[in-house]
């Protein structure tokens, strides 16, 4: 049958005609996402997390290189299998772009129930304008055993407080020393990882210590994380310098000399960074100077205790001193790598099935959407799966029919008129596939019971033709029956495939925002894997809708055309049984 419906169709119908488009243009989509090659450093681990630093144009600009910073990455269900990795991270190892060489890096938070964790990794050098400044991420092995701690922090760094320990007491990340014996409050779910709070009350003094003693006049930067809870306060002092809050603004003082700019509004993190040198002494908020002022003179010495947060409500992080003066660049950078600056870093998910070691390996998007599908969007799915089967069927097995149907109406049709007597034309044993041979036979049928066309016979009355049309409409409509019997197949898959992959959409949606929620990271890339892949649902929505809608119109169009020729058929039927059979 199917060389029979080929044979008879001049062009492809429509319904497969758009369908062939919509998965032309998937496949187009496909294969223009980028993918790019890659290696893998060792096969024993299965997946990898690659953390891309842009500093082009089109991330966060950087004019000039940096060496020895040390950058926080986030690892989170969008980014990074927890399920294949080792629930303490032990598995966790941290490679250069080269794929060759291992770099360092702590771990400061893993939580593999709750599918989040912090490194702090120290890259060697980040080149300007580039998008190619790469670290990968591996984890998957099973028998990898958990690397000994190191100590990572920016370059040069006297002081680096990250509020991490879970002892209650406060270390430099640098050095491993105690920084303060007594307890620390701590917020878990802060900046970058946990972070210390403070109530307004309570200062933090870190005692004297030989690294943090500075000579007069020497260069110095810092740079910390305030989430204050009001708009005044102190959040850092040491030697001549202090750094507070007043008005909503940060204030930067040094002795006698004052400087304020940039605003810092409650409730919400806010980078800021003091460098002092060259006669300059510049303040900075969110990665960019507020405010500069010249220095009178030399700077007092640097020394005696560092006090955290003095009559200060709110949370500090990733506080930094380093005794040397960072450029404008490098404070750019701090603020959008630890503030985790979508336009700066980008990670993606990558497993060993998508790259083979020393090969050019290929592994696109599409991969990245399917593993983060929720379970509603791949039942959604599954369900839209089986719609789009039974659409096919259905169109499929309605063009055979029409096709044929049609075929067989046109030679049926061609017989009946060139027959000179209207009761010996051939029917369906003829004609077969003719709905029009089967109305014939139905209508022969009825007049031969009334012993019409014999010998001798009756003619045909009034009332025995409307009796002989009744009969054929009764079959004209169980033929309409027929032709468009599981057409409502169609319309239920036109109407229900886009509303089904809308609630995957909505639910995926839902659910990924929650899960953000819950963890309190909010950046874009936490966010866009989970909404991508629920987008995936509205895509096989519309890819069961399109497909129908274009079998349906095409089906229904041709059933009309085949039900008309029916109608018309009845009456020339009957009309012709009147002229040769009628009395006169």
């Amino acid at each position: 049958s199917a060389t029979v419906w080929w044979n008879s169709a001049v062009v492809l119908p429509a319904w497969l005609a758009g369908a062939v488009a919509t998965l032309a243009a998937f496949l187009l989509t496909l294969a223009l996402l980028p993918l790019p090659a890659m290696a893998w450093w060792q096969k024993d681990f299965k997946q990898r997390t690659k953390i891309t630093l842009n500093t082009s144009a089109e991330g966060v600009t950087l004019a000039q290189p940096l060496t020895g910073v040390a950058v926080p990455v986030r690892l989170h269900s969008g980014n990074f299998d927890f399920i294949g990795a080792k629930p303490d991270g032990a598995d966790l190892r941290v490679v250069a772009a080269d794929d060759k060489t291992p770099l360092k890096f702590t771990i400061e938070r893993f939580d593999g129930t709750n599918e989040l964790g912090v490194l702090w990794v120290q890259v060697p050098a980040v080149a300007p304008g580039s998008d190619k400044n790469v670290i990968y991420v591996y984890a998957g092995n099973p028998a990898a055993l958990a690397e000994p701690p190191v100590a990572v922090v920016d370059a040069g760094a006297v002081l680096t407080l990250r509020f991490a320990e879970s002892d209650g007491g406060l270390r430099d990340a640098g050095s491993g020393a105690m920084t303060t014996s007594g307890p620390v409050a701590v917020d878990r779910n802060g900046m970058i990882g946990a972070s210390g709070r403070f109530d307004g009350t309570q200062t933090l003094e870190l005692p004297a210590m030989d690294r943090l003693k500075l000579a007069a006049g020497s260069p110095y930067t810092l740079s910390l994380w305030a989430r204050p809870d009001g708009p005044a306060g102190t959040v850092f002092a040491h030697g001549p310098l202090a750094l507070s809050l007043t008005g909503g603004k940060a204030v930067m003082s040094l002795g006698r000399l004052r400087v304020e700019g940039g605003a810092v509004p409650p409730g919400a993190w806010v980078h800021l960074g003091v460098t002092l040198g060259g006669g300059k002494a510049t303040l900075y908020v969110n990665g960019e100077q507020a405010a500069q002022a010249d220095l009178p003179g030399a700077l007092a010495a640097f020394d005696g205790p560092v006090r955290l947060g003095i009559d200060y409500s709110g949370l500090l992080d990733e506080v930094q001193v380093v005794p040397a003066q960072r450029t404008a660049e490098w404070m750019k950078f701090t603020r959008a790598a630890q503030g985790a600056d979508a336009k700066l870093v980008a990670a993606q998910l990558q497993r060993d099935g998508e790259a083979e070691a020393g090969e050019g390996a290929h592994g696109g998007y599409l991969g990245i959407l399917v593993k983060n599908l929720t379970v509603d969007a791949w039942v959604v799915i599954g369900i839209c799966g089986v719609m789009l089967v039974v659409a096919i069927w259905v169109m499929w097995v309605k063009t055979l029919l029409v096709l044929r149907t049609d075929r067989g109406n046109l030679g049926f049709l061609k017989a009946f008129r060139d027959a000179d007597d209207v009761m010996t034309v051939p029917g369906s044993t003829v004609h077969g596939d003719s709905s029009l041979a089967r109305l014939y036979d139905a209508g022969v049928k009825q007049l031969r019971k009334r012993k019409v066309g014999e010998v001798g016979g009756k003619r045909v009355s009034g009332p025995m033709l409307d009796a002989v049309r009744a009969a054929i409409d009764a079959d004209l409509v169980r033929e309409n029956q027929k032709l468009n019997s599981q057409i409502v197949l169609l319309t239920i898959a036109i109407a229900g495939g886009p509303f089904l992959g809308l609630l995957g959409t909505v639910v995926g949606v839902m659910i990924t925002f929650a899960a953000i929620a819950a963890a309190g990271d909010v950046n874009v890339n936490a966010i866009a894997p989970g909404i991508a892949a629920a987008l995936l649902a509205t895509v096989a929505g519309l890819g069961v809708a399109i497909p129908a809608l274009f079998g349906y119109n095409w089906l229904a169009s041709k059933i009309k055309n085949i039900s008309s020729d029916m109608q018309i058929f009845v009456d020339e039927f009957v009309t012709r049984v009147a002229e040769s059979y009628a009395d006169q």
